[in-house]
């Protein structure tokens, strides 16, 4: 009779180690190198300096909100990571991308970061943006009413971007995308002066305008991701030329805008003139993306024509005093 011996069973394998967390992956999280909404308190500093004058304070005021958009903007796009992350729509949108995407800005998808661990990250972010908003306003030269429920609106519509409300998957990302441009430069702006007037309105819709139009571009390029995880966009759910068409008609819509509101008497002269590049710029994206067919090379032009649309209204408006009432 064989004498048979029964191999002990392998231990079980030991649980995956989650990535040791760093200071880059959080500050890739945090997407803390897009600066589009941010550069819009320049902007507010411009415009409000023949007003105000160049103080120190509101220089440090500025500042001040500068770091709870940052805390804001952290725990939107946190949320938004671990969504994307969830319905496999960032997979799915960067993957055959990440070379021209960089995937790496993406922690969850390219392992650098654990779900729990973005969570928590988003989380003391939105209450960190909390806590710097209610010392921001309390902290204001001036507070209208408008200007502090602008600021609770854009904190919480921000927060619910992707998650709660999930605003971005029930058809609001393009209105949000824009809102929040216009909120966050009419917002400080009252705050520090206490009134708008038409031209400030203008130059916020401008501001808000560009990070709408660059997302359009990004929505088209993810469309069939997007779609695939139910999130509405108008590229999600519309056909390619109706696609094409809403964005042509939002551009020429911006174009309507710049030289339109001289025309009615709201902006001066050299508003127009001013932006002349932007409105060129338009029309190279367009060309790129939809002649061409290179969308993420049209939503880099996007992106750069925000930046320049800013530079150029900062300098604008900086000149504005040296400059004649008419030409």
């Amino acid at each position: 009779m064989t004498d048979r011996t029964t191999a002990p069973a392998a231990p079980p394998a030991a649980p995956p180690t989650p990535p040791r967390p760093t200071p880059g992956a959080y500050a890739r999280l945090a997407k803390l190198d897009i600066v589009d909404y941010y550069i819009g308190l320049p902007l507010v500093f411009a415009m409000t300096l023949p007003l105000l004058g160049a103080r120190a304070e509101t220089l440090g005021f500025l500042l001040l909100v500068l770091v709870a958009e940052v805390a804001v903007v952290a725990a939107m796009v946190s949320f938004d990571d671990v969504t994307g992350y969830r319905d496999g729509s960032d997979a799915a949108n960067y993957g055959s991308d990440a070379a021209r995407r960089r995937l790496a800005r993406k922690p969850l998808v390219h392992g650098t970061l654990t779900e729990p661990q973005a969570l928590r990250f988003g989380r003391a972010a939105t209450a960190a943006s909390v806590v710097l908003w209610t010392l921001v306003v309390a902290l204001a030269p001036h507070r209208p009413l408008w200007a502090v429920v602008g600021a609770a609106l854009c904190l919480v519509a921000s927060v619910q971007y992707s998650w709660g409300l999930k605003l971005s998957y029930r058809g609001f990302q393009e209105i949000f995308l824009c809102g929040l441009g216009v909120g966050w430069v009419l917002v400080p702006y009252g705050l520090l002066v206490g009134h708008v007037d038409g031209f400030v309105i203008v130059q916020a819709l401008v501001f808000g305008g560009g990070p709408m139009i660059f997302g359009l571009y990004s929505n088209t390029n993810d469309a069939a991701g997007d779609r695939a995880a139910g999130r509405v966009t108008v590229a999600a759910r519309v056909s390619p030329r109706a696609n094409t068409a809403f964005i042509v008609a939002l551009t020429a819509t911006e174009t309507l805008l710049v030289t339109g509101s001289h025309l009615l008497g709201i902006a001066p002269w050299w508003f127009t003139v001013a932006l002349l590049p932007v409105i060129a710029l338009r029309v190279a994206q367009l060309y790129t993306g939809f002649v061409l067919g290179d969308i993420l090379r049209a939503r880099r032009t996007a992106i750069h024509t925000h930046r320049a649309a800013v530079v150029l209204l900062i300098g604008a408006n900086l000149l504005a005093p040296f400059l004649p009432d008419a030409l």
